[in-house]
């Protein structure tokens, strides 16, 4: 397994470390419902440089993307991001990805541990290009300020620059101590964010710093489980887990967000345009919630049925703080889609109610 390269600071605050996709991340720092409760009321810092990051640089790099992704690379202005997904010519899903238009290159954050598929499924398109793709994980890492307060705890970092007022805008950051850096405007988990691509060698100062502003507001050092808690309450899928190699995009509710019909040619467009003409998929990721008596959370793939008939299964599962509930994101087949649509769920100790639910579960403080 791969190490934070904040493994020893993360250690002395009494972490406990997770693997996710076969790399390390931080599970929690002793009590995840307290980190939780600071995504959701004040701000919690979060170490995300276990997900991959490349560069495409050269002159053609943005033509050449805008040919791979199902968003808009070319509309893209210096300092601008967009969410998007990378498709097969069948139109399935091989990663999700922001990119962010830097001013000599495009940043493309994702999922951990696909850097190198990603970089092959890329590399492989490449002929005459002028694009190079390069691992940008070895040289910066990546840190995240979630909750309502995120922005007076940026701000505790004196960084001299106007924030980005708009989701998915961006600021470059000259510091002479901690060098080159990227601020973005980035909700990870429904409230308002911010993300920080700062140098490796810096890296642990920007923590202190963060975790140190987010602590005089009432925030923390927070970890992935109340990241994802938080993420499953806002309804956010996430590749690998809710959306996977077998995913249409509009299947994941990520079209508004993610798909541009009005781009032009790119691999995967004649089928995901064709399925925007049909009007609609036949399975739906929905929020579930979950009966009050269950021993213990599904299982991703356990299975949904409607009169004894199988419409769909789990991806991902959590006990929300917010709600005192347990809950879940599963596709469910079209018949099923509208809320308060009562399931059966079947699980290796039993079957159970399930409810489908609108999402979010949680609208959070902005």
């Amino acid at each position: 397994m791969n190490l934070l390269a904040l493994h020893e600071l993360h250690q002395a605050s009494n972490a406990t470390f997770i693997e996710v996709n076969g790399v390390e991340a931080v599970a929690h720092y002793g009590d995840w419902r307290t980190e939780h409760a600071a995504l959701r009321e004040t701000a919690g810092v979060l170490d995300l440089s276990f997900r991959s990051r490349l560069c495409l640089v050269g002159a053609d790099r943005a033509k050449f993307l805008h040919g791979q992704v199902t968003n808009d690379v070319n509309a893209l202005e210096s300092g601008h991001g967009c969410y998007a997904a990378l498709v097969t010519a069948k139109g399935r899903m091989q990663s999700d990805l922001h990119i962010w238009n830097l001013a000599d290159e495009l940043l493309l954050d994702f999922e951990p541990s696909l850097g190198a598929s990603v970089a092959a499924r890329l590399e492989k398109f490449l002929v005459s290009d002028d694009v190079q793709v390069v691992d940008a994980a070895p040289h910066y890492g990546l840190l995240s300020v979630q909750g309502p307060k995120a922005a007076e705890v940026v701000a505790q970092l004196g960084l001299g620059v106007e924030f980005p007022k708009q989701e998915l805008r961006l600021v470059s950051v000259t510091d002479v101590t901690l060098g080159q850096m990227y601020l973005m405007r980035q909700s990870r988990a429904g409230a308002s964010g911010f993300d920080l691509f700062a140098p490796i060698a810096s890296l642990g100062a920007v923590a202190d710093k963060l975790i140190a502003a987010a602590k005089s507001l009432g925030g923390r050092a927070c970890g992935w489980q109340s990241l994802e808690a938080a993420r499953i309450e806002a309804g956010i899928p996430r590749f690998g887990t809710d959306m996977d190699e077998t995913t249409l995009p509009p299947e994941a509710g990520i079209e508004a967000r993610a798909m541009s019909y009005r781009k032009g040619c790119y691999i995967g467009q004649e089928v995901l345009n064709r399925l925007h003409t049909m009007g609609h998929v036949n399975r739906e990721l929905r929020g579930l919630r979950l009966a009050a008596d269950l021993s213990e959370l599904p299982a991703r793939g356990d299975k949904l049925f409607k009169d004894g008939k199988e419409v769909g299964h789990i991806t991902s599962a959590t006990v929300s703080p917010a709600l005192a509930a347990s809950i879940a994101l599963g596709y469910v087949r079209r018949e099923c889609f509208a809320a308060g649509t009562e399931l059966t769920l079947e699980m290796k100790n039993g079957s159970s109610r399930a409810v489908v639910a609108e999402l979010p579960f949680v609208k959070a403080a902005v």
